[in-house]
């Protein structure tokens, strides 16, 4: 409770009340000969709210109802360089500002704009920052799909329309979704759950390589992939876009629609998408399942076809120093698992049924919904800014296969039971959770941050198999953050955190007899956890060098799964069975960077080190079980001492003033210093990679009225073997992929249309995936792939 008191006087004491009124910000943009430039954006953020504006056709802006502060803004227009400065804005204020004709093209895939580069450039830890261009240039089929172009970024592939995000080889609870402020809560687990996410729905997303426990808390040891929606609609505006996407590799047709609105302080935005797709196409004919040769009518994964339906909507308030915004969304994801790969009967499949359609969803199958209510607001007080979360989360996922009488189970079902024979499993998960935050500006040159979390989880179970027991969790904590500027170009940060958790799972018994008794296969356990973390940081600045440093202790706690599991996990061939006694990991993590910037090149080195005394894995024994399925490897959760260490490397540079080029590499090594497994690395370590690639646009970004900014890519993607592997994981050889695209602006009715054409493995090439879902069984990653999107942006009403 000392802590708790501490924080608590700590916002009594630095709460002021003060005054807040409104004023005003206009001017105008010019170019170098001072002839206006129409329909240039002006950018202007404080804190969390950021609006933006276009000039009208003598090129004048006009900002109203804005609370006097200290501005980021970014004037920015096509064919000239962008400029970004900070201003302060006490009164109401007039600014002209004149752009200069873009000379130079760079780092178009790292970042959204030059505001965001600022931001990256003053952390402490390495931080990706991407926006809609990148999104809708390399959209794909899954959001993980789409960032695992970045340097340090992977993904778990289920199929081909579904993903789960890797970190520097960290991923499931080691890592943390954040969706505008509030922690994912689904069923992250699993291995073939994917992320149940719009990737349509976001227009700034940052990805933290490293230790960020000290504001998320457990889990997120590995980093965090922040999603959000972070500009609100222009005032006077009513603006709809369009969205349509198509894949040769499953004949993936979607398409997306948003609509968003606002008047002066009142705005809203919505959004559908819908996505369908049928099964995944391989450059094989066969895949070997355990020895069985599996042939692929017209190479294609059979029941590997799934669609996705997202619904979203924001609205919201602002004005003179207070904005609230409610978010609400809900997405369904139906996909079908490989009906060859389920379980170690690969013969038993009917293959004139699931042949007769690739887009068919049958026997087994998934249907994953999850609902999200979040409230955020944000009031500022003088030299204080609060912040809080409200968020509420439904996920609720059905898993279905038919049944099968292994063991003990009864030859038929009995018709007396209220789940239906076909429901496999039923996860029903509820979480609510809040959060508080204050900033408060001790000086010109500190700031201190302070905040408190509480969520609490409801999981419940269901259907014929039993793998985790259901659980309730409760959790909260508080932390404490300062950022000092020492001097202009070097800023040093650290902090503490403590938290608290009170997990309890419920027992369960077999609904089927062993022998005479209904066998108990998890007992209730009562277990509570507490941690200290903290971190320290600095950040030194000179000229066109960027040195960064991070050092911090960062824990997880066990989840349910790994306390209290004992069943059949038929995605993985393994019966796993959890250890009531273990404690949660701990980290100790040490993260660098050096960034050094010319206006024609830059580079960025990123190594990292982390040390785990109680790193928690699957372990396989030598016991197979026969009593629940027919003969998987019995897996056992424990703990082992780990070091892992690694980096990326990335060198971006303008050979010509419309010629860009990318070198990236990247490379993780784990070992196991202790137990069992000794010298083996952990599960899941992605081998090491070089992506090479360039960028051309013949005629910068102008170009004729109805073609614009058009742009071709070329990269090739050079991937080493993976020998370091930990059982019942194989060895995954070396490949190379080569991708083509071209992308540009072209003009219908005045109406500009974002197009993109994207060929991925241009030369068919068979390969595996180390981190696939399917490459247990041998199934390599799709073929020769061609994407194309349009994105068409539509201005129903503007007020200028």
């Amino acid at each position: 409770m000392t802590l708790y008191t501490c924080i608590t006087y700590i916002f009594l004491l630095l709460f002021t009340s003060t005054h807040v009124y409104s004023v005003s910000f206009s001017g105008r943009v010019t170019d170098p000969d001072g002839k206006p430039l129409a329909g240039a954006t002006v950018r202007i953020e404080l804190s969390d709210l950021a609006r933006a504006t276009s000039t009208n056709y003598e090129g004048y802006y006009h900002f109203t109802g804005l609370i006097p502060g200290k501005y980021m803004i970014t004037v920015s227009f096509v064919g000239y360089q962008n400029l970004t400065l900070a201003k302060e804005i006490a009164d109401d204020t007039t600014s002209d500002f004149n752009l200069l004709r873009e000379t130079v093209f760079l780092d178009e895939v790292m970042i959204e704009d030059r505001y965001e580069e600022q931001r990256r450039r003053e952390r402490t830890i390495t931080v990706e920052v991407v926006g809609t261009e990148f999104m809708r240039i390399h959209a794909n089929g899954s959001l993980m799909h789409t960032l695992n172009r970045l340097p340090g970024i992977q993904a778990i592939n289920v199929g081909s329309g579904q993903s789960k995000p890797l970190i520097r080889g960290l991923g499931f609870n080691r890592i943390v979704v954040t969706e505008h402020g509030i922690k994912h809560e689904g069923q992250q687990w699993g291995h073939d759950h994917s992320l149940e996410v719009d990737q349509f729905a976001h227009n700034h997303i940052e990805l933290v390589k490293g230790p960020a426990s000290l504001v998320y808390g457990s889990d997120a040891i590995g980093g965090v992939v922040q999603l959000s929606q972070r500009e609100i609609p222009e005032a006077g505006s009513l603006k709809m876009n369009v969205d349509v996407l198509g894949r040769s590799s499953n004949q993936l047709l979607g398409t997306s629609a948003a609509l968003e609105g606002r008047n002066d302080e009142w705005f809203f935005t919505s959004r559908i998408t819908l996505l369908d797709y049928g099964d995944t196409r391989v450059p094989v004919d066969s895949v070997d399942v355990y020895s069985y040769r599996v042939p692929l009518y017209k190479n294609r994964l059979r029941n590997t076809a799934g669609n996705e339906l997202s619904l979203h909507s924001s609205f919201g308030y602002v004005d003179n120093g207070f904005h609230s915004r409610f978010f609400v969304s809900h997405v369904r994801q139906r996909a079908g698992f490989f009906a060859n790969a389920h379980g170690l009967e690969p013969r038993r499949v009917d293959t004139d049924l699931y042949d007769r359609s690739d887009r068919e969803i049958l026997y087994p199958r998934q249907d994953a919904r999850h609902f999200k209510l979040v409230n955020r607001s944000v009031f500022e007080s003088g030299n204080s800014i609060w912040t809080s979360l409200l968020g509420y989360q439904h996920n609720y996922r059905e898993e279905f296969s038919q049944y099968v009488n292994h063991g003990y189970k009864p030859p038929v079902f009995p018709d007396t039971l209220a789940m239906p024979s076909d429901l496999e499993r039923k996860f029903d998960k509820h979480t609510f959770s809040g959060s508080i935050q204050m900033t408060h500006r001790l000086s010109d040159q500190q700031e201190l941050t302070a905040g408190l979390s509480t969520e609490f989880q409801d999981n419940n179970i269901g259907g014929v198999s039993f793998l985790i027991p259901a659980f309730r969790q409760w959790q909260w904590g508080g932390y404490l953050l300062h950022e000092w500027v020492l001097r202009p170009g070097l800023r040093v940060n650290y902090g503490m955190r403590y938290d608290f958790f009170d997990l309890r799972t419920e027992s369960y018994h077999d609904w089927f007899p062993t022998e005479e008794v209904f066998l108990q296969r998890a007992e209730a356990i009562h277990r509570t956890f507490s941690s200290l973390s903290g971190m320290a940081g600095v950040n030194l600045q000179k000229e066109q060098l960027i040195f960064r440093m991070n050092f911090g202790r960062s824990y997880r706690v066990p989840l349910a799964k790994e306390l209290a599991a004992n069943g059949v996990n038929y995605h993985h061939f393994s019966y796993e069975v959890g250890d009531p006694s273990l404690e949660p990991e701990t980290a100790w993590q040490l993260d660098l960077g050096i960034d050094y910037d010319t206006p024609v090149w830059s580079a960025r080195f990123s190594p990292f080190v982390t040390y785990f005394p109680n790193y928690i894995y699957l372990n396989p024994s030598y016991l197979f079980d026969f009593n629940y399925g027919a003969g998987n490897q019995v897996f056992n959760y424990t703990a082992s001492e780990i070091i892992r260490w690694g980096g990326e490397i990335t060198v971006l540079g303008n050979l010509t003033e419309n010629l860009m080029v990318e070198l990236t590499a990247e490379h993780v090594y784990s070992e196991q210093l202790s137990g069992d497994k000794k010298g083996f690395t952990v599960p899941f370590s992605p081998p090491a990679s070089l992506l090479a690639g360039a960028n051309w646009k013949p005629w910068g970004n102008k170009g004729n009225r109805d073609l614009r900014q058009l742009a071709f890519r070329v990269d090739a993607r050079f991937t080493a073997a993976q020998n370091r592997i930990v059982p019942p994981e194989r060895k995954t050889p070396a490949y190379q992929v080569f991708n083509l695209g071209v992308n540009g602006i072209m003009c219908w009715n005045q109406t500009p249309l974002n197009w993109n054409i994207t060929v991925n493995n241009l030369l068919n090439t068979q390969y595996l995936e180390h981190t696939s879902y399917y490459r247990l069984i041998g199934v390599p990653e799709p073929g020769r792939n061609i994407t194309l999107s349009v994105h068409v942006p539509v201005d129903i009403f503007k007020n200028d």
